[in-house]
């Protein structure tokens, strides 16, 4: 007897010490979701969760068909017969180019036996067309996500601006668009070593691939022993004020608000080197005799675009003796330009016609009285020939009075990302 009562009090005392247990841990008041596995997280790619096929990776050659691919990869001939009734407004199946990435998403049916599900053409780098295979043809086309993030960067330019940007694994974009924003400012083709860049923009990307770059904000260049700031400045801008009187206010300007165009472009054309500057007193090449030259020759190869300086209308285009094809715009009451040796002129160019900034003109060339290709390019103020290379052109609108104090907000916002 006192066996068995021992006994039971020893069952009492595991019972109780589990009971407790329980309680302790709240174990059993869980629900059904609580003992369920966490949620496993799903990959997803082009819209469809890659997990759940097997993918086969390919690349399109050279002469093939969409209709031979999908028959290569195993689509019925349902499927491959009704490609001809797609509208190509949603794919045009004739569209598909050599080297470009497709894919093939397969499942199991009940029997186990793989088929297509997917067929999956890469068309760039953010689009894709999803052809639905695994019943009735249909399509959908997928567009990623274009992430923007700001950036900062700084270059010192040992040669060139473009090998500045490679060598600092920089977007060769941000060369371009430099080039733009301070063509009226800066002679790109006088930089000198130790020259530098500083720049805050946007660059884009598509999963984690650069793809190229947004709005550059701000850029400080050093050039000539002296910065030059530059900021993009939009008064219709969200963050402007709307009731603001006056017009619109857009375009680069430097820190006191004075924009960084100007009337006229630094030079005409892309050039290699210069052959020639303004004188009273050359030889001329040809006829051996000393005689002024009153512009500035530009050496560059036959059929290099010629632009025009800045806005203005043509007055004269025709061949003029040694000066060869020669055209002439009038940009207003003061200055005049010229652009001598041109090889042809562009389409339509006409007399009387109006010209803007940095439309092409003509070509360079060597007709007339030269040597070789290239341009010789003069201009004018009040009848006077000047030196195109100490030309003080005259700046566009500053920023209105009307956004100054929006534009000067910007200014102490930005320039901690391009000073130091």
């Amino acid at each position: 007897m006192l066996k068995q009562m021992h006994s039971y009090k020893i069952h009492t005392l595991v019972l109780s010490l589990a009971a407790l247990t329980v309680l302790m841990t709240g174990c059993g008041n869980k629900t059904e979701e609580e003992y369920s596995e966490e949620p496993v997280e799903v990959r997803y790619e082009w819209g469809l969760p890659i997990d759940s096929f097997r993918i086969d990776t390919c690349t399109v050659k050279d002469g093939e068909t969409l209709g031979g691919i999908l028959n290569r990869m195993g689509a019925s001939r349902k499927i491959q017969s009704q490609v001809i009734t797609l509208n190509p407004k949603d794919f045009d199946y004739r569209s598909i180019k050599s080297g470009r990435t497709y894919y093939g998403f397969y499942q199991k049916d009940s029997t186990g036996a793989e088929y297509l599900h997917h067929w999956v053409y890469v068309a760039t780098i953010c689009d894709a067309v999803v052809l639905h295979t695994h019943d009735s043809l249909y399509v959908e086309r997928h567009t990623k996500p274009v992430e923007v993030r700001e950036r900062q960067a700084e270059a010192t330019i040992q040669s060139s601006l473009w090998n500045a940007m490679t060598g600092n694994n920089l977007p060769v974009e941000l060369a371009l668009e430099l080039s733009e924003i301070y063509a009226w400012t800066i002679d790109f083709f006088g930089l000198q070593k130790g020259d530098s860049i500083r720049v805050f923009y946007d660059e884009k990307y598509v999963d984690t691939t650069r793809i190229g770059i947004g709005r550059i904000y701000a850029a400080n260049f050093y050039h000539g022993g002296k910065w030059q700031e530059a900021y993009w400045f939009d008064s219709n801008d969200t963050t402007m004020v709307k009731n603001a009187k006056g017009g619109r206010t857009v375009g680069y300007f430097d820190a006191d608000g004075k924009s960084l165009k100007k009337a006229f472009l630094k030079a005409p054309l892309n050039y290699k080197r210069i052959s020639s500057r303004f004188t009273y007193a050359r030889k001329h090449p040809i006829y051996k005799v000393v005689r002024p030259h009153t512009g500035v020759d530009y050496a560059a190869p036959a059929g290099t675009p010629v632009v025009s300086i800045g806005d203005g209308t043509v007055i004269f285009k025709a061949y003029k003796g040694g000066g060869g094809n020669t055209v002439k715009i009038r940009h207003n009451s003061s200055y005049t330009t010229a652009y001598l040796h041109l090889q042809g002129y562009a389409k339509g160019l006409q007399v009387g016609q109006h010209v803007r900034q940095g439309e092409v003109i003509g070509y360079v060339g060597s007709t007339g009285s030269s040597t070789g290709p290239h341009l010789d390019f003069r201009v004018w103020k009040d009848g006077t020939p000047v030196d195109p290379l100490k030309m003080i052109s005259p700046p566009s609108e500053p920023v209105s009075k009307n956004y100054q104090a929006e534009f000067d907000s910007l200014v102490n916002r930005m320039r901690p990302q391009i000073t130091k």
